[in-house]
């Protein structure tokens, strides 16, 4: 007989087993009576109530979405801007959903630099092996040989990638308003060169391998009796640790490790690499950065100065009371 609890609320249950051994025979029947309800469950049915599977489409064309000629993303069968809420009282999926459509985005954009702004991407590390983790920035093809001037643009924190600014603004507004394009394009059409950069694109993520438990049984020279008796308790722990993770993630993702990309790790060093590696070794006379948010934090750490109004001569040391770059005098 399989129960489904469709419409049951299932609690935690915690049983002392002290108290259990010292009840009387009612307290343990009544304990017998709850472990063979549980062991009767239907989870799988349970969860499939509860959540739909975790299962997105990996194109725009998959979610029935695309850009219309304004920019505007927009349903290609109602022309409705993007729905969060596709599914109510689902809010973790309607997360996950959206976090699904953001990935494409971003692998959207990506094609906009190659294609409509003629950017060229460039692997970093510039040595990098055929196995280690890899990111990319993009850049114009006289980024480096420009002799006049070069723009660089490094957007926030958070899930933005190379030539966004915001990913919400992307959905929900358009694609001017949301990406770096606009800068791009007016850069190249008045002259400049232009690096874009990719300073959260830190590591990538595998998939972490199995680990086997040796069971206690193989460990130890205890008698046979106690080591039966310390397995089973063990296997009952984890039948019932699972029974409840099942319960509250019923759709466990993947558990995943994070192999950092070599002098990339964070955005401050992403800034510094691609300055030393590619910025330093521009002709440009000039060089012009545009940071949003914790770009400007991740361009501070490019040992840039600043000159404040003082009345010392010009580039004296002007001391300062934020740990920020250094500050010396404009001589006014």
């Amino acid at each position: 007989m399989s129960i489904s609890l469709s419409s049951l609320i299932l609690l935690p249950i915690w049983i002392n087993m002290a108290q259990i051994q010292q009840g009387g025979p009612d307290e343990k029947e009544k304990t017998t009576a709850l472990k063979d309800l549980l062991s009767r469950i239907d989870l799988d049915e349970l969860m499939k109530k509860d959540e739909p599977p975790l299962d997105f489409p990996d194109t725009l064309e998959g979610f029935e979405y695309a850009f219309n000629e304004k920019g505007q993303l927009r349903h290609i069968k109602t022309g409705e801007p993007f729905v969060f809420n596709y599914r109510e009282d689902l809010h973790r999926w309607n997360q996950k959903r959206y976090e699904a459509l953001g990935e494409i985005i971003t692998k959207y954009v990506y094609e906009l630099l190659e294609k409509d702004c003629n950017l060229k991407k460039v692997t970093i590390p510039v040595d990098a092996t055929e196995s280690e983790p890899k990111s990319f920035i993009f850049m114009s093809e006289d980024a480096l040989t420009n002799p006049q001037k070069l723009m660089v643009l490094i957007h926030g924190s958070g899930v933005v990638r190379a030539g966004q600014w915001a990913r919400r603004l992307i959905i929900n507004e358009d694609l001017d308003s949301g990406t770096q394009i606009p800068f791009i394009k007016r850069a190249v059409n008045e002259g400049y060169g232009v690096i874009v950069l990719n300073p959260n694109e830190n590591y990538i993520e595998v998939e972490k391998p199995k680990t086997h438990v040796q069971s206690t049984s193989d460990s130890t020279d205890e008698p046979a009796e106690k080591r039966e008796r310390k397995d089973k308790v063990s296997k009952e722990t984890k039948k019932r640790r699972d029974f409840y993770e099942k319960y509250r993630n019923p759709q466990r993702e993947k558990e995943m490790v994070q192999l950092y990309i070599r002098e990339n790790g964070s955005p401050e060093e992403h800034a510094v690499y691609v300055w030393d590696h590619f910025i330093a070794q521009s002709v440009a006379e000039n060089v012009f950065f545009v940071a949003h948010s914790y770009g400007g934090l991740a361009f501070v750490e490019l040992n840039c100065c600043n000159w404040v109004s003082s009345s010392e001569p010009l580039d004296t040391s002007v001391e300062s009371m934020l740990p920020d770059c250094p500050r010396v005098s404009a001589a006014f």
